[in-house]
This record gives C-alpha cells, structure tokens and sequence, in this order.
C-alpha cells in the first residue's frame, strides 16, 4: 500500500482581514467613533507601507547604479 501525499494550503482570512472585520463590527454597532480610514487600516497600511519598500528599494538600485545596467553598442 502507498501512502498518498498531502498538501495543506492555509486558505483562511489571516489577521489584517479578521482586525477589519471586528472593526467593521465595532463601528457598525457604534462601539468606536473612528472614521472609516482607520477602519479600513487594516487592509490599505500593509498595502502602503509594501509600496514604500518597493520604493525605497528602486531608489537605492538607482543611486548605487545596479539599475537600468547600460548597455555597450557595438
């Protein structure tokens, strides 16, 4: 008898979707006054701060001349 392989995916909400939905929950039953922005945070700041590293991480190629690599024309 063989034993079949099994692979486990993680397919669940993970805990920036589970801290929007209980703020969702807190300001629809006017447990919090926030506005909807921070509401939202946890959904849009991880988004931000991923597109600052990007950034940060093009700007550093540029400067230290890694990027765009010249090429020679024969």
């Amino acid at each position: 008898m063989s034993k079949e392989s099994s692979s486990s995916s993680s397919s669940g909400i993970g805990f920036c979707g589970l801290l929007t939905v209980a703020f969702v929950v807190l300001k629809l039953t006017h447990f919090i006054g926030w506005s909807w922005w921070w509401v939202t945070s946890p959904i849009w700041i991880p988004f931000c701060l991923f597109m600052a590293f990007l950034g940060f991480c093009l700007v550093m190629a540029v400067a230290c001349g890694q990027w765009p690599k010249k090429r020679s024309v024969r």
